[in-house]
């Protein structure tokens, strides 16, 4: 169980934290600091460094360029031992890259993807896999999936590139990988398809059959054919 130092000076534990602990332990000004259930929790996901290391600017995807989401479009974690990574989750920006990489800085957005895929395949990867990116609309699939925006608009076909399929097909294919993830339409999914979302993308031009060829296709460490 890892710890976390209070103003004091005191070391509490992650699950002092999230349940309450005592009054008495953490101090007169501790009490008043977390007296509701609810702050404490959100507090929590806030801590940083949890169990996992983490080292400024590491991708989990080679290749990647790492751009850092704004801390209020994400929530810290400790992936996949707290929560098992079942699910790929694909978006559509509807907008450009630069779009997308905007708004996922912005912390009034409150919300970001995992990774961003261009027209031309170049992939940037915002929050780390090992927590939980707000993209799905629905807290399960949050903390169970990693979210892949690609550049473009649902309504035009010719958003979606042949760099963009074989790129994104890679990361896909690699993340099912590094999560064992089986490589089907049941754990790799549109955000249309996630319970309780409003969205529609990727949209009926989305190419599925051509795109999960395209993943199971992938050797992890070779192109997609």
């Amino acid at each position: 169980m890892s710890e976390t130092t209070t103003g004091g000076g005191r070391r509490v534990s992650r699950r002092t934290l999230l349940l309450g602990g005592s009054a008495a332990g953490l101090g007169a000004a501790g009490v008043a600091a977390y007296t509701a259930r609810d702050e404490l929790a959100r507090m929590w996901w806030r801590l940083p460094g949890i169990e996992k290391p983490r080292t400024a600017g590491a991708v989990d995807q080679p290749g990647a360029e790492w751009i850092a989401a704004s801390g209020a479009n994400w929530r810290w974690a400790d992936r996949p031992d707290d929560y098992t990574i079942d699910r790929v989750v694909i978006h559509v920006v509807q907008g450009s890259y630069d779009d997308a990489v905007r708004v996922f800085k912005d912390p009034e957005h409150l919300a970001a993807a995992h990774y961003i895929v261009r027209r031309d395949g170049h992939i940037a990867q915002m929050v780390r896999e090992l927590d939980v990116a707000f993209h799905a609309g629905n807290r399960p699939y949050n903390e169970r999936s990693i979210g892949i925006e690609h550049e473009g608009w649902v309504s035009e076909p010719s958003s979606f590139t042949d760099a963009m399929y074989r790129s994104s097909a890679r990361l896909t294919a690699s993340i099912c990988e590094r999560y064992d993830i089986p490589r089907d339409r049941e754990h790799i999914v549109g955000h249309v398809e996630v319970p309780g979302t409003d969205h529609t993308d990727p949209g009926r031009h989305w190419d599925w059959d051509r795109y999960m060829r395209l993943v199971r296709a992938v050797r992890v460490g070779q192109p997609a054919s």
